[in-house]
């Protein structure tokens, strides 16, 4: 960790978590060290089997304004320190919240630039303030997006967006990331938290198999694998999950899961 206390902070009260990026004085922008943190708890979170969401934030009013800058020239001139810190820390986080199992809700507040948006288009469901503004304007900076990073952003933000974005460092409100369908919806700023909390909450109430299940045929579609998909998506007939949603609802009570 730096000397800026930046982090990755886990929280938990029952079967929800709270994951919090934490640069203070900088917007939340994400450090290696930040990078390595966010991997280590998705990887943790993917684990847990008594997990049933996770909602995704930044400390302070803000989501993440980026990378941190600050850092920057102590790696980025040389090719091979540049394609470690991309193709292993920055992806290596991003996949492994891809990989987590268990239903991703982002908090977006403030500044949702660059890694910030990455770390969004990992997440299932998003939320966002009136005032949460949208861009990756590192063309400013005289770089691109790494190609695994923008095809993610482009697949979740659509064409036309992650074009101008990229090319034009174009800045966006969150209205306009609610009609690209990137955001579920757009809320007055002092809402977010609650608004998410409570999403966070319907979700932890349903079938938690069934959220795993959904997740893993998102991303088996996103990779183009349903063949593979098939091969196993009914082996769940026998759970106990199953059995308890179909009784509870022939006996007109709410279903017991877990």
């Amino acid at each position: 960790m730096s000397d800026k206390n930046d982090a990755i902070d886990l929280a938990r009260e029952g079967a929800i978590a709270t994951l919090t990026l934490r640069n203070p004085g900088r917007l939340n922008a994400m450090t290696r060290g930040m990078w390595h943190g966010l991997r280590a708890a998705a990887e943790g979170l993917a684990t847990d089997a008594s997990l049933r969401c996770v909602v995704v934030r930044g400390e302070g009013g803000a989501f993440c304004a980026g990378g941190d800058i600050s850092e920057y020239p102590a790696f980025r001139y040389d090719v091979a320190s540049l394609r470690h810190f991309h193709e292993e820390e920055v992806w290596g986080a991003l996949a492994a919240l891809l990989a987590c199992p268990v239903p991703l809700v982002a908090q977006i507040e403030g500044a949702c630039m660059g890694a910030g948006l990455e770390i969004a288009s990992c997440c299932d469901i998003r939320l966002a303030g009136a005032s949460a503004r949208f861009g990756a304007p590192i063309a400013k900076l005289g770089f691109p997006m790494a190609p695994r990073e923008a095809a993610l952003v482009r697949s979740q933000i659509g064409d036309a967006l992650a074009r101008d974005m990229l090319l034009a460092a174009g800045l966006h409100p969150a209205q306009r990331l609610l009609t690209a369908g990137f955001l579920l919806d757009v809320l007055p700023d002092a809402e977010v938290p609650d608004a998410a909390w409570r999403h966070a909450q319907r979700i932890a109430a349903l079938a938690p198999q069934a959220a795993r299940l959904h997740k893993a045929t998102f991303r088996a579609l996103a990779a183009g694998e349903m063949k593979q998909l098939l091969a196993g998506a009914y082996d769940y007939a026998d759970s106990a999950e199953h059995r308890e949603g179909i009784d509870a609802f022939l006996a007109k009570r709410p279903p017991r899961f877990g």
